[in-house]
């Protein structure tokens, strides 16, 4: 018998949100329960899709204009659904994915003017049928969100998106909650200003809310 498909949550938010933080802490909560759970990321998560992360973060391809990140965010993407995503969902696992096509919406999208028709047309190639069946935007103020990220690079080199100005951001902040606020059945806003405890509680709260059987009975409530 073919297994029933399995669920496909994205994190989605600017930078210092906390995503991979809360990605893990989701992934490992929804094994506990005895889920088979794929823990992946854009860009990046297959081999091909990893090496094109590398010039697409390094700041290689920002020179050739939004444009040409779009085609290369797709490339990167169509491999990852293909060799990650898709094949993990038909065996029944639950997928936990960094960032998925909203975060193309929002920086080469909102932010880069790429057309909506081109970016519709990407997705539609590249992701197919594999479309969130829930995908959790942490929120945070754009100055915590960056003094988190600086904390985090340690004084190293900030990456292609990392290192734009704070109005940048700003708008990255706003174009979210837009989306948001267009796909509330998808999407689910979460404050993630406060401790990760207390964010992972009520990251934990939206999936059984949209996912009951995710977690055990005797999962702690959220607050």
């Amino acid at each position: 018998m073919t297994p029933a498909r399995g669920r496909f949550i994205t994190l989605e938010g600017g930078e210092g949100s906390g995503k991979s933080t809360q990605a893990r802490r989701l992934a490992d909560a929804i094994s506990a329960a005895g889920r088979d759970v794929v823990l992946t990321r854009e860009p990046g998560g297959s081999p091909g899709a990893e090496i094109v992360r590398e010039a697409l973060l390094n700041g290689a391809v920002k020179p050739l204009g939004a444009d040409a990140e779009a085609l290369l965010f797709a490339a990167a993407r169509a491999d990852h659904v293909d060799q990650t995503i898709r094949p993990a969902l038909e065996r029944g696992a639950w997928v936990i994915c960094d960032r998925f096509i909203d975060s193309t919406r929002v920086y080469q999208g909102a932010l880069g003017q790429v057309d909506a028709r081109l970016l519709r047309a990407l997705e539609a190639v590249t992701a197919g049928d594999a479309r969130p069946d829930l995908t959790l935007l942490l929120d945070v103020p754009t100055t915590t969100g960056l003094a988190r990220a600086r904390a985090r690079a340690k004084g190293g080199p900030a990456d292609r998106f990392e290192g734009e100005g704070a109005s940048f951001h700003h708008k990255v902040r706003a174009a979210f909650l837009e989306i948001a606020r267009e796909d509330g059945e998808r999407c689910v806003v979460i404050d993630a200003s406060q401790p990760a405890d207390l964010v992972a509680a009520r990251v934990k709260k939206a999936v059984l809310a949209r996912f009951g059987e995710a977690f055990s009975a005797s999962a702690p409530a959220a607050p």
